[in-house]
């Protein structure tokens, strides 16, 4: 599901964008709004149907509401879709005669390319998204003139509520197994792990299914390579690649802990939400996921769970936006323009939050004290400082998904090692950015 906002004083740009063409550079791909665009409620009904996960939906579906009750003549249908089924089918979807207006975008993938998503250039200008936002929260949903490169260029979607990929844990279980803090170093982590097995229970819990088990490769590398070279390769910057000391590190690593059954036998056949549910039984200490499903996490657990970001020399996560665009078939692209810029405004915001998200409104974020959510805040205020926020790498072309999925279950199951799982993952990216 990344790839930017202030939460306090000082915290930095979450997304790193090495710059790879000017500025202005313009994108060639996708049609831009023609003539002038109008930011005003419609005088007569319009209904607009949107697309979103479950993940998501709780957020939106407030959102929703609130909206409706602020613009009355506009009347938004949603529809949720599972996180599987929505990216494997939301270009057919968006290509049918039946499309959504409104799209919630995981990835860029192949929608601009395509010609499936309108270029926001022109709201962009006319609602002063660039003021609003900060470039790089922005960055990941701007895409180059070859449809496909990502920071620069035309944007394509409007941010919601943002994500970071971290480690939770259950209090009890970690203290049972005698480890009394969060660890700070990957060799720290190495430790409480085996106090984990040693103890007698899963050290980390892990539905891969779908592939999530990329999530410790990517935060294992980026933490050792630096979040700039990691983000070069996962925006699809002419001369990365995937081959470096830090994935290397980190896909042996992954390995290694299948192999001292530090993770579920049945990983490989599980979804992430299986995994949330068994992390949520009591079935694990460690679970690398994201801030979606804090929420659910925080209220099954009672509180007995902490969140911290993955342990390096300086913070580092994976995170993104949620993020909207607008089909090019929808025939009222002001009315969902508008739906767009209410999604910055503080009640969106209060929404994302409770949610779970880090919103776009950074005074909506108010935890309370001891919860998860405070823990989130928290890794998320050290993250930026540290400037260390890198997007999905399965957004790097529109099959890496597929590929890590492939991948990292060969991996777990020890029919790849850590070369050969580095070469399928560098060879998808070389097809689409040479």
């Amino acid at each position: 599901m990344k790839l930017n906002v202030t939460i306090a004083t000082g915290i930095g740009a979450c997304l790193l964008v090495a710059a790879c063409a000017p500025p202005g550079a313009s994108n060639a791909q996708g049609p831009a709004q023609q003539g002038p665009v109008g930011t005003t409620a419609p005088t007569s009904a319009v209904t607009l149907s949107l697309v979103s996960t479950p993940e998501s939906g709780a957020a939106i579906r407030s959102i929703i509401t609130q909206f409706e009750g602020k613009y009355p003549t506009v009347k938004i249908k949603y529809q949720d879709t599972n996180f599987d089924d929505y990216n494997k089918s939301l270009n057919l979807s968006l290509a049918s005669a039946q499309s959504p207006d409104i799209v919630l975008l995981n990835s860029v993938g192949t929608t601009v390319k395509d010609n499936l998503v309108r270029s926001l250039a022109a709201y962009e200008k006319a609602y002063s998204w660039d003021r609003v936002y900060p470039s790089t929260q922005l960055a990941q949903w701007r895409v180059g003139g070859d449809g496909k490169t990502l920071g620069f260029g035309d944007l394509y979607a409007a941010p919601a509520g943002f994500s970071i990929v971290g480690v939770y844990y259950n209090k009890a279980k970690a203290a049972k197994a005698g480890i009394t803090s969060p660890p700070t170093t990957l060799a720290e982590f190495d430790v409480a792990l085996a106090k984990a097995k040693a103890a007698g229970e899963l050290p980390v819990q892990l539905g891969n299914a779908e592939g999530h088990a990329s999530f410790a490769v990517q935060l294992i590398g980026q933490s050792h390579d630096g979040a700039e070279k990691a983000a070069n390769w996962a925006f699809g910057h002419k001369g990365s690649t995937f081959d470096s000391p830090g994935n290397r590190q980190g896909a042996d690593k992954v390995r290694e802990w299948a192999g001292k059954g530090y993770l579920p036998a049945d990983a490989n056949g599980v979804d992430l939400q299986g995994a949330v549910d068994k992390f949520t039984k009591g079935e694990g200490v460690f679970f690398i996921d994201g801030n979606w499903d804090a929420a659910k996490i925080g209220e099954r657990m009672n509180g007995d769970v902490g969140f911290f970001a993955f342990p390096g020399a300086k913070a580092t996560a994976i995170g993104t936006s949620v993020a909207y665009g607008i089909s090019t078939k929808c025939a009222n692209p002001d009315a969902a323009a508008l739906f767009l810029d209410y999604l910055h405004s503080e009640a969106a915001s209060a929404a994302e939050f409770k949610a779970g998200f880090m919103p776009a409104d950074v005074a909506a974020a108010k935890p309370e004290p001891g919860t998860v959510m405070s823990d989130i805040v928290a890794a998320w205020t050290k993250v930026n400082a540290d400037n260390g926020l890198v997007g999905f790498n399965n957004n790097a072309t529109a099959t890496m998904g597929d590929t890590l999925t492939a991948a990292t279950q060969e991996l777990i199951a020890g029919k790849t090692d850590g070369a050969g799982f580095i070469g399928a993952i560098q060879t998808d990216w070389a097809k689409t950015h040479g």
